[in-house]
């Protein structure tokens, strides 16, 4: 069978992705799996690291106020749904999965057009402004969340929670203690604001370190690409 699985911007969709693909290659060994992000975002780069081919549409959000990138939005919409469906009609896909962002729109567009099987994967409580615009094209919507019939129509919601990868279950301690160069004797704290970095998490954190300090807990902290020289120097008296 053949899958198209789309969407990214954010680690938040991306990485789900690639467990529902692991999962499909684990099933289904002789899968073809083909991902479809935006051009330039992080998904062109995380994907092909976790050994799937990817292709790049040039679509971009929408902005929530006035700027002269609005103007193009339309022409780049109809632009990546047609991109989208030479794509299908390329790889004949036997289901689309979009997992969310903007680039899952135009091939769940050119799919559900096609009348091909789509599902959308959302990770959230609170649904993402594409897949609720989407929800009523698709077939499901797999859901993390009791409640979501607020959002979705009711009857295609199916109970799933999120992908993980595997390998996050089934962890080693000692070597992530000693890859992290951390004190095993000592209590740490993880602190994760999602692939992007959290600006308030990280002001809460910075704010915390000389308590965490005092008393003796080690820091584990996922700043976010952004927000590290900052939270580095920070840092760096403790």
């Amino acid at each position: 069978m053949k899958f198209i699985i789309s969407g990214g911007g954010t680690g938040g969709h991306i990485f789900p992705a690639v467990a529902i693909a692991n999962e499909i290659r684990r099933r289904q060994p002789d899968a073809e799996l083909l991902f479809v992000g935006a051009s330039g975002r992080m998904e062109m780069t995380r994907v092909p690291e976790a050994g799937y081919e990817i292709v790049g549409l040039d679509i971009t959000g929408l902005q929530r106020r006035l700027t002269p990138q609005n103007l193009l939005f339309p022409v780049r919409v109809f632009r990546s749904v047609r991109a989208a469906g030479k794509l299908i009609e390329k790889f004949h896909p036997d289901a689309v999965v979009g997992v969310g962002g903007y680039a899952s729109a135009p091939v769940l567009l050119a799919a559900t057009s096609r009348h091909i099987p789509s599902l959308i994967q959302e990770q959230n409580s609170y649904a993402g402004l594409v897949n609720k615009l989407l929800a009523r094209r698709v077939d499901k919507i797999c859901v993390a969340y009791e409640g979501m019939e607020k959002f979705f129509p009711a009857s295609k919601l199916v109970l799933t929670g999120n992908p993980i990868r595997t390998e996050i279950a089934h962890g080693d301690r000692a070597a992530a203690q000693q890859f992290f160069n951390l004190d095993p004797a000592k209590k740490t704290l993880l602190v994760v604001g999602g692939s992007l970095g959290a600006r308030t998490l990280n002001l809460a954190t910075a704010a915390a370190l000389p308590r965490l300090a005092e008393a003796g807990v080690q820091l584990l902290w996922q700043t976010g690409k952004l927000y590290y020289p900052e939270a580095a120097q920070q840092a760096a008296p403790y």
